[in-house]
């Protein structure tokens, strides 16, 4: 993970942000989130799964064997299984990739919208003189990115548009190229955005958001 955001400090972002918002008339935030939520039940939902696979092993065990050497007690089952469950539960917590094996799909979605919003909020990225922000965040932990217009933009930026977009993002995620994600979600949003710019951009002078990428531990 901290490779990952070492490859953020590779780009001038401001320069690239400042050049997409020339082009596009609008002002473009992006963000990037390890996680957005700290998600308490995987760990228990990874202890269940392994405590109920341990306890099978066991009893699977012990009727295999059981012409073979000594039952297996019930302490020792219940050892097996407790063990089991532990150790999934401790994999969860130290591996992301395991643990996203019990996060579902809905949830990761909700979460990570949740996390958006309440960061177009609390940065006050509505405070622009026309309301042409927009966010674009990354959620690492969680693999997925979503897109904020503000409501001077949302005409401009409609749901299949944004879908679009996204999808040009997620080969480079796939490939763990951040850079690259960032400037080719960048870039679309921009050519999005300049195809449908209004004949009377916004006027030089008037207060905006700041260029710098948001970069952010998260939940």
């Amino acid at each position: 993970m901290k490779t990952i955001f070492a490859q953020l400090d590779l780009k001038p972002w401001d320069a690239l942000i400042a050049d997409a918002e020339e082009r596009s008339d609008s002002q473009i935030v992006l963000a990037v989130i390890k996680r957005s939520d700290g998600y308490a039940e995987l760990p228990w939902k990874a202890f269940a799964l392994g405590a109920a696979l341990a306890g099978l092993s066991a009893a699977l065990l012990n009727r295999l064997l059981f012409d073979w050497v000594s039952p297996i007690t019930g302490h020792i089952a219940a050892l097996i299984t407790l063990g089991g469950g532990a150790l999934c539960a401790l994999l969860s917590i130290l591996m992301p990739a395991f643990a996203r094996c019990f996060l579902s799909k809905h949830r990761a979605r909700v979460e990570v919208r949740q996390y958006a919003e309440g960061l177009f909020l609390h940065r006050a990225l509505y405070d622009t003189p026309t309301r042409n922000g927009v966010l674009l965040l990354v959620s690492l932990f969680e693999r997925r990115v979503t897109i904020i217009p503000d409501k001077g933009l949302q005409n401009r930026l409609n749901r299949k548009v944004i879908l679009t977009i996204i999808a040009a993002m997620t080969s480079a995620l796939k490939h763990h190229d951040l850079n690259g994600a960032l400037e080719t979600g960048l870039k679309s949003l921009a050519d999005a955005l300049s195809t449908t710019r209004r004949e009377s951009p916004t006027p030089s002078g008037q207060p905006g958001l700041a260029n710098d990428l948001i970069v952010e531990k998260g939940l």
